[in-house]
């Protein structure tokens, strides 16, 4: 966590309202948390409205409470909205982004412009779920809307999201999904639902759905995922855009993607962060975000003529060369702009495979092919697929990883080379399976043999055509297929070399095909292409970026400290190797806890993952996650325990979840899942 400058006092005194009822459509309350300007009682201002499910009540009260009053100070009236069955407001969760959603939140801008606060101009901020629904929402056109912010966030829920990745299956869909089931599995607080409150509880409970169940049976770009997907009609989205992300983030692809494809106003904003607002950004710079966004409220929702407009259509934080590491502080780099995008100064530097390596355009070409079968554990170093500032999930040294994949070294580079946008490979591949994917990662490799990774993209083979529908492979047939890696800003070293890495297999990261595959690539149509974007004197006069400064946080003590415990292992009777993760558990087993004075609340939410697979057998990947959570006042004590469980077979999917809650020493409801999903070229 960066330093962060605290203000205690701003232009406007702030009134905070702990909790509002918001009536929806369908006799839904919603609950709501504001942050008021205190002239706002006589002189409506605009608002400023987040809607995520993430418990404003506790969940992210010490992340809201420093950003919202950071608004309100500033006079925007700040209302941050639970989605309902989630934390305090009434009904239930049903799934990712639902059509009901996007209804509330039309009502909830309803409410919120006919308050007389509020002078019926609003903007929608969100990092995350709430980025996604701030672009689903404007979508819509609701007329009290006047532009958004979207952090962390996504136009294409099958491309990027947690789901799938180049048609492959994300072990994340599981993670993500646990983590959903064991959210909506939390008890609203009884102090703010009252009586009802066991009531609610209880039918969230009963309605829990089997979410990464539910988002395996849509392995191919479906309506399922076109549904929410801002990108089936960027014309749709005419308000203001700005779009920020992070290179550590998961979801820093979207950002360049929504400045080509909108056509509204847009800016696009990439730092070197993680999964978390900008002036929380880890690896630093951390930057003055909230300075730059009253800015951008302040042009799109007062009218106030101060040339954001006209500021470049991107900015981004172009990494320096750096060796692997568990996590940075800060990352080395600059900030380089482009005033429009996709951007003319962009040049493609072509590399072809030689039988030395990678050699550039115009060298000799390798004459044999390539044969490669990777091992199954092959990406163990490939640290998180989405960081989020937590210790141990950056990529790590990739020489083990590299030596169980088919590598390209180039010779060492006599100048640096700096890139931005996404790097793309182009090959001709044949298998011998007719399910079976392939990892491409580009590497950066020091003279010691350090290899780091830069960028990496993931290719489901039947997928090579489209991602609408899967085709299988033929046997022995070489296919064109084109790899897109994820977007960068990199500058590679003088000295260093390139390499790419292609492997059939990406665990824990990944879910492994049904059998092990060998690909052979033939060197004629293989290239590699990266973005070269040349250095410019201009990029040395951007304006620099405010400090990162927020409101004070709500008083608070975390009870003990939980942090992060990372433990590899081989059973050596079978060979099977597992990686555990245990985040915020304390040293007797529990969640640790953090207590919040204002409210006399506590909480805690621990959770484990353990990832097993056997280095010759596909079929022996099992996943399992661990969820407690705990919320208590006096006499108040719910606790809920979730354990979930994936594994395959060839022909399908097998999920698995038990769940109970108690109350106190008394258990009051038990679930049960099994689900088998069949394999369709997964």
């Amino acid at each position: 966590m960066p330093d962060l400058h605290v203000v205690e006092r701003f232009p406007h005194d702030i009134v905070d309202v702990e909790h509002v009822a918001v009536r929806v459509r369908d006799g839904v309350r919603l609950a709501a948390r504001l942050w008021l300007p205190a002239m706002s009682g006589q002189t409506p201002v605009p608002a400023v409205l987040e809607v995520i499910p993430y418990r404003k009540r506790d969940g992210t009260r010490v992340r809201d409470e420093p950003m919202h009053r950071w608004f309100a100070g500033h006079g925007y009236a700040a209302v941050r909205v639970d989605v309902r069955g989630t934390g305090d407001s009434e009904g239930v969760l049903a799934d990712e982004y639902t059509e009901q959603e996007q209804l509330d939140a039309l009502d909830v801008l309803q409410w919120i412009a006919a308050q007389p606060w509020c002078n019926g101009r609003i903007g929608m901020i969100g990092k995350s779920w709430g980025g996604f629904g701030a672009l689903q929402v404007a979508a819509r056109r609701p007329p009290q809307l006047c532009a958004v912010i979207v952090v962390c966030a996504s136009d294409d829920r099958y491309a990027d999201d947690a789901h799938y990745m180049g048609g492959c299956l994300l072990n994340e869909n599981l993670l993500w999904g646990s983590m959903l089931m064991a959210l909506c599995a939390q008890p609203p607080d009884p102090e703010l639902a009252g009586p009802a409150w066991r009531e609610l509880w209880l039918a969230r409970i009963a309605a829990i759905a089997p979410f990464p169940a539910r988002w395996l049976r849509h392995p191919d770009r479906d309506d399922y995922w076109r549904h929410g997907s801002i990108c089936e009609d960027f014309g749709a989205v005419r308000v203001p855009v700005w779009a920020i992300s992070g290179w550590a983030d998961g979801y820093s692809n979207a950002v360049l993607r929504l400045l080509a494809g909108l056509s509204c106003p847009r800016h696009g904003l990439i730092g070197p962060w993680a999964h978390v607002y900008p002036h929380e950004g880890v690896p630093g710079p951390a930057i003055g975000f909230l300075q730059e966004a009253v800015r951008f409220w302040d042009r799109w929702l007062r009218g106030i003529e101060n040339g954001i407009e006209d500021a470049p259509r991107l900015r981004a934080w172009q990494q320096h060369s750096a060796r692997p590491a568990p996590g940075w502080p800060d990352r080395a780099g600059r900030w380089i702009a482009e005033r429009e995008w996709p951007s003319p100064s962009i040049v493609p530097r072509r590399f072809v495979f030689s039988k030395g390596g990678l050699v550039p355009a115009g060298g000799a070409e390798a004459e044999r092919a390539f044969v490669h079968g990777s091992a199954q554990h092959t990406g163990a170093a490939a640290g998180a697929w989405c960081a989020f500032g937590i210790e141990g999930e950056h990529p790590d040294d990739q020489r083990a990883d590299d030596a169980r994949s088919s590598c390209f070294d180039s010779a060492p580079l006599a100048v640096e080379l700096p890139l931005l946008g996404a790097p793309v490979v182009r090959l001709s591949v044949a298998v011998d399976r007719p399910a079976a994917f392939l990892c491409v990662r580009l590497c950066e490799v020091f003279p010691d043999g350090t290899s780091a990774r830069v960028s990496f993209g993931l290719a489901n083979l039947a997928h090579r055509a489209s991602h609408a529908a899967a085709e299988a492979m033929p046997i022995g047939v070489p296919q064109p297929v084109e790899v897109r890696l994820n977007d960068l800003a990199h500058v590679f070293a003088a000295g260093n070399r390139i390499r790419l890495a292609i492997s059939t297999a990406y665990w824990p990261m990944v879910w492994p095909s049904p059998e092990a595959a060998t690909m052979t690539l033939s060197p004629a149509g293989c290239e590699l292409l990266l973005p070269e974007r040349p250095p410019r004197a201009d990029d040395d006069l951007l304006p620099p970026f405010a400090e990162p400064s927020a409101g004070p946080a709500p008083p608070f003590t975390d009870l003990h400290e939980g942090g992060v415990r990372r433990h590899t292992a081989e059973d050596p009777g079978t060979g099977v190797l597992c990686l555990e993760t245990e985040l915020d558990f304390g040293p007797d087993g529990e969640p640790s806890l953090r207590r919040f004075y204002d409210i006399d609340l506590e909480t805690g939410h621990g959770m484990r993952e353990r990832f097993c697979i056997h280095p010759d057998d596909p079929l022996s990947a099992c996943i399992d996650v661990w969820h407690r959570t705990i919320s208590r006042r006096g006499t108040f004590c719910a606790r809920v325990d979730l354990h979930t469980r994936l594994h395959a077979d060839a022909g399908a999917f097998h999920f698995e979840a038990d769940l109970v809650a108690h109350e106190g020493a008394t258990e009051v409801a038990r679930r049960q899942w099994r689900e088998a999903v069949p394999r369709r070229l997964l």
